[in-house]
């Protein structure tokens, strides 16, 4: 394969994957309908390395349903990043319109269509900064 072909199939597979993410971040921190995003989206035997939830899809729609169900509680995507087969998702998301939450960026591995494994990193929001730049 050309360097030119590898290019190409290389941001072919990043424009569709960009594709499916987005429609799992509608999905799921938008219309907070986590079993919906999850059932579409995610694979059965999904890996995921926060250590305070198990593997597998069903694990992570129990873990994750009643936080996105909690009524006021808002999921503020700020941008989806794309290369290949990783999405990285940041995001405010906080347990309602009055608490300051966190920073978050969700990082999936993403295969034949579907997210396979899950890391995350979580920063609560600061009451006070050493500087002025905003968190997001």
């Amino acid at each position: 394969m050309s360097s030119a072909a590898g290019r190409a199939a290389a941001a072919r597979l990043t424009e569709s994957n960009r594709r499916m993410a987005e429609q799992f971040v509608d999905s799921f921190y938008r219309r907070k309908n986590v079993r919906e995003a999850f059932m579409s989206f995610v694979a059965v035997d999904y890996l995921q390395h926060n250590p305070t939830i198990a593997d597998g899809r069903e694990a992570a729609i129990a873990a994750l349903k009643p936080m996105f169900s909690r009524p006021g509680a808002q999921f503020d995507v700020k941008r989806i990043l794309v290369d290949g087969n990783l999405a990285a998702v940041h995001l405010h998301g906080r347990p309602s319109a009055d608490a300051p939450g966190g920073a978050v960026v969700d990082l999936f591995r993403l295969e034949g269509g579907k997210i396979v494994e899950h890391w995350d990193v979580l920063q609560p929001m600061p009451t006070h900064a050493a500087n002025a730049h905003p968190m997001f």
